[in-house]
């Protein structure tokens, strides 16, 4: 592991740091994982390091999990499709919404092409860390202008 910092998130604003730092990562179904005995959802992405401006073209191997996890569900992801490759756009928290001082709710992660992964949780408990150097990217990811 590299001394990168790690990046937690306990709360919505939170979250859209990591998000951020996410966006256009890219991983294999197959290094997405739910560990339901530890209640933890794990994902191995090479994210395009957007921090270090428009001048640098590099990606980094990093870490991301959720703690907490009840359940994960999948949509439009072939999930036995282990060595397909997605594309993430953003990562969103959706508080529960019962009234009630539950600090639980719904994480879902969009990718491109209409995939999505949901994450019921407890509450609202992730991080992230770069587990390597970075490596030269063969592109820089761009968005159609809406």
């Amino acid at each position: 592991m590299t001394n990168a910092p790690i990046l937690a998130a306990q709360d919505t604003e939170d979250l859209e740091v990591i998000s951020a730092r996410l966006q256009d990562a890219v991983a294999k179904v197959g290094d997405l994982k739910y560990l339901p005995k530890a209640r933890r959802f794990v994902a191995v992405l090479n994210r395009f390091q957007w921090e270090n401006g428009e001048k640098t073209n590099t990606r980094v191997r990093s870490g991301l999990h959720f703690d907490g996890v009840l359940s994960v569900k999948s949509k439009n992801i072939k999930m036995g499709a282990h060595g397909a490759v997605l594309s993430l756009l953003a990562i969103r928290f959706t508080p529960a919404g019962d009234g009630s001082e539950n600090p639980g709710g719904k994480v879902e992660l969009t990718f491109s092409g209409g995939g999505a992964m949901m994450l019921e949780v407890e509450c609202l408990d992730a991080a992230l860390a770069d587990l390597t150097g970075p490596w030269a990217a063969r592109g820089r990811p761009t968005h159609e202008e809406e």
